[in-house]
Parts: structure tokens; sequence; C-alpha cells
């Protein structure tokens, strides 16, 4: 079963285009997009366990330079 989830984060100021490039490299990614908001750029990210999930972000996501913030939204199916 694969985990997903959408990564918010926040950025520098004129740094989201940047962080969005970036982020979309790294490899669970499957989605990055700048946009206009409280946060500066949307993730969908994809893992084989939260474990996993959690490292994606602390260790790959987290360590992009311009990053001033994440919040990390599992998705669920009810």
């Amino acid at each position: 079963m694969v985990v997903q989830a959408y990564i918010l984060v926040q950025t520098n100021v004129g740094k989201a285009a940047e962080v969005a490039h970036a982020i979309g490299a790294i490899q669970g990614v499957t989605l990055a997009e700048d946009v206009t908001g409280p946060y500066d750029v949307i993730v969908r990210a994809e893992a084989s366990s939260v474990d996993e999930l959690g490292q994606l972000v602390v260790a790959k996501v987290q360590a992009v330079p311009g990053i001033t913030r994440t919040v990390t939204c599992p998705v669920v199916h009810i």
C-alpha cells in the first residue's frame, strides 16, 4: 500500500519557483507547484510507509534551501 501526502511549504520571499523546481526533482515527489496564498509551494508525495514518508519530508524536502516551514497532510480514504 502506498502512503500519500500533501506537503504545504512556506519559502523565503521570491524563492517559491526555485524551491518548487528543486522539490519536483526529489524521488517520491509526484507534483510540486508554486501557488499563491498562505503557502508558497504545494507538493504531492508518496512512499511505501509512513516512516519512509517522514524520511522523505525531513531528510529531502526540508533540506531544500529557501524553505522556512512545512506542514505535512497525509491523504486518508474515508
